[in-house]
Formats: C-alpha cells, structure tokens, sequence
C-alpha cells in the first residue's frame, strides 16, 4: 500500500486527483479521478482530502485484486466477478480521462435505468449499441475531446445511412441527455450538444382510410384473430399498446362506457424480446373515459362467449394467466404487439387492400372525426393526445372544413362578387 501515491493535478479549472502506483509486472502507472471541485479559493484542501480518499479506497481494491488473482483456478470465476463490480465504480469508469464518448454512453445509460420507463431504456440501450456504437468505434473520440463538429460529422453520418430527421432528433437526444449528465458531474466544462443544430422534424403525413375502405376492412376481418383489435382500433382510434392493453374490468356495460387505462408493449431488455403489460398509460392524458355503442357491446359480447369456447375446447392448453384482458390468441395468451404489426399487412395484402401502418388506423379515425365536422378540441380527448398542439400538428392540414368556413368568411368580408365589367 506504501508504493500507491496520490497527487493533485488542476484540468479543465477541476482538481484532479491522480493516483501513482505499480501493476504486478512492476510497471509505474497513473489513474486519473476527478474531485469534482473547481479550483477556486478554499477548494484545495478539500480536494486533497478526497484525493486521499480515492487513495485509500484504489490501495484497498488494488491489494484485493493482488490477493484475488494469485488464487487458484477455482477462484478465477470470483475475480472475475469482483473485477465486473470494480468496472462498476465511478471513479474506475465515468472519472477516467481516457473514457471514450462511446464508453461513457453505455455507461450512462445504465446509470439511469433505474429512473426510466423499461421501454425507454430499452430503445436508448439499443441506440447507443448501434449507430452511435457503429461512429464513435470508427471514430474513437474521448469525451473530453468531444467538440460540437464532432457531433455534427455523427448527425451527417446518419443521414447518409437515410435515416430520417424525427430518428435523428431521437439520437440527440440521447447524445444531449448523456453530455448534460456528463457537465453536471463536472466530467466536462461544457455540453458540446448544446452547440449543434440538429435537423428539422420532418413534417409527418400519415395514410388514411376512406369510409369504405373501413367497410371493406371490417367485412374482410370477420373470421381473423384481429378483428376485435382492429375494431377496436380504428373507432377509438387507440395506440397498438392500448387496445392489447384492455382489459374487461375496464369495461363498464350498465354505464355503457369503456376506460382506457393499461398498455402492453414489447420492448428489447438485455438481449431478449420481452412483453410487458403496465397498469398505466403512455401520459395522463392517455387515460380516458370513451362511451360504447351498441355494436361494440355486442363485439365484446361475442369475444366473451368466443373465449369461453377455446377455453372449453382447449382444456388445460388454454392459458387463464390472461383471461383479465380482452384481446387474446384462441389458447387464451396475450396477443404481441409485433404480431399485430405484421399479421396486419399480410391480412391488407391478402384481402387486396391499399396497404397502411396499423398505426394508420388512428389516424383514419381522426381524418373521419374531422370530415363529419368534429372540432379538433374534442379529437384531442378522444384520442388521448396531451395537448392541443400535438393535434393540430398532425391533423391541421386535414381540416378542409375550417379552411371552407375561413374561405366564406374572408369572401364576405371583402365583398367579392362575380359581376362583369362592362
């Protein structure tokens, strides 16, 4: 322990401790720790007392791991363990100078996975172990060398991959969160992010449905596994994670209405596709109160009575785990959110109809909504959007009735009218 030093080093106006010592092969070598002070008057012995700190804990660590690798092979697995929670401590990780913008990422966002939504940790994990994975190993840039141009280069790098604009923004985010997280820690003087214009959100137009497209939907579905979800779907006009998420405690069938309130979605965690259901919705504005009509009624109705056919016909292969949802496969398990995706368009291509997203469903239900003269207001309710602006975002350019009466109006008020000039 008496050949492990520590001195105190300024960089970048931060005290920084490095730790002098010498690796089993009798080679000096240095670790870098940043105190997380900022080198300003009364800062400095402060400093030294964590600089000493970071000592005693790496002499403890250091002879442990000594200790641990002259052990025989049965204690290999052990060390190898202990040297998998050593990678887990910041200062062995986050505070080394060498750290690459790649390195600290995956770091941060295992930081911050017990804060996030699984399906949000799941979608950043599979972003930075791709694209940004994919630029910064070719381009090993450490983040303390990270600059605003450097980004730049990684969003022209996407581009030319065609990405589109909206994922783009979706990738800086990420890069800005983890750069923001890295400037609160002291780890760099400035977020570089903040410096970088990224590309403008694409203007998103969706495919619609026409009334009878739907008909012709709905008659050609009658015999498919996703005809109540499609149903379902388009009149409520409900995210995929809402209608695979109902349940029948939601539905009230004296009062005639039907609560949305849970969701089930399919998210990557850890290498393996995993399918989870949630007692909550996307936002507080997801949760709502939709009236039923009577033809839905009956469609649950009949879902209730077919269940209890394959549960009788299937006996002990039936699954009754699920039997508190509504929208289930014929032996009683949880319809997939990625099934519904793609049984979708084979059932579109097979039944020859113009082919949409099964997303586009809820958009055909707002285009409807607006054609029979529905104020965008009450489109907004219905579909659960959390503000007025997410609405008319999406669906202004569908509004051929506000543009009509805002036509009429400004005819009348400059009294146009169609008189010939003799």
């Amino acid at each position: 322990m008496s050949n492990i030093t520590v001195s105190l080093h300024e960089k970048n106006n931060v005290y920084q401790a490095v730790i002098n010592y010498k690796d089993k092969n009798n080679k000096r070598k240095q670790k870098w720790m940043s105190t997380k002070m900022k080198v300003v008057k009364g800062n400095k012995r402060k400093a030294l007392q964590k600089a000493e700190e970071y000592r005693r804990q790496f002499a403890d660590f250091f002879c442990l791991e000594e200790k641990l690798s002259k052990e025989n092979e049965e204690q290999t697995k052990k060390y190898a363990q202990f040297r998998e929670k050593l990678k887990c401590l910041d200062y062995e990780n986050i505070y080394n100078e060498n750290i690459t913008f790649y390195e600290f990422s995956r770091l941060w966002i295992e930081k911050m996975k017990p804060t996030l939504e699984p399906t949000t940790y799941a979608v950043h994990t599979q972003m930075i172990n791709y694209r940004i994975k994919q630029y910064f190993t070719e381009n090993p840039i450490k983040l303390l060398d990270l600059e605003p141009r450097h980004i730049q280069n990684f969003y022209e790098f996407l581009l030319s991959k065609n990405l589109k604009p909206t994922t783009i923004l979706r990738y800086h985010a990420i890069v800005r969160k983890s750069l923001e997280y890295a400037f609160q820690q002291d780890l760099i003087v400035n977020n570089p992010a903040d410096k970088v214009k990224p590309p403008k959100k694409n203007l998103f137009i969706g495919q619609f449905y026409s009334e009878d497209e739907f008909s012709i939907l709905f008659e050609k579905s009658k015999n498919d596994p996703l005809h109540l979800v499609i149903l379902l779907t388009a009149f409520y006009g409900l995210r995929r994670s809402e209608v695979l998420g109902l349940k029948w405690s939601a539905v009230d069938f004296g009062a005639k209405t039907i609560t949305i309130k849970h969701t089930v979605v399919e998210v990557k965690i850890d290498g393996r596709q995993q399918v989870l259901a949630k007692d909550r919705t996307k936002t507080n504005s997801s949760r709502r109160v939709l009236p039923l009509t009577e033809e839905l009624i009956e469609a649950l109705n009949r879902e209730k009575v077919r269940q209890k056919e394959y549960q009788k016909r299937l006996k002990k292969k039936y699954t009754t785990k699920y039997k508190e949802y509504i929208c289930l496969q014929p032996d009683g398990t949880l319809i997939k959110p990625d099934y519904v995706t793609k049984h979708f368009a084979r059932l579109l291509r097979n039944s020859g109809l113009r082919h949409i997203r099964f997303h586009d469903l809820r958009h055909s239900c707002a285009s409807l909504l607006l054609s029979k003269n529905i104020p965008m207001k009450a489109i907004q309710e219905w579909l659960g959007h959390a503000s007025f602006s997410t609405t008319a975002n999406i669906y202004a350019h569908l509004d051929l009735n506000a543009k009509r009466l805002s036509a009429q109006a400004i005819s009348s008020a400059l009294n146009i009218n169609n008189e010939k000039i003799s």
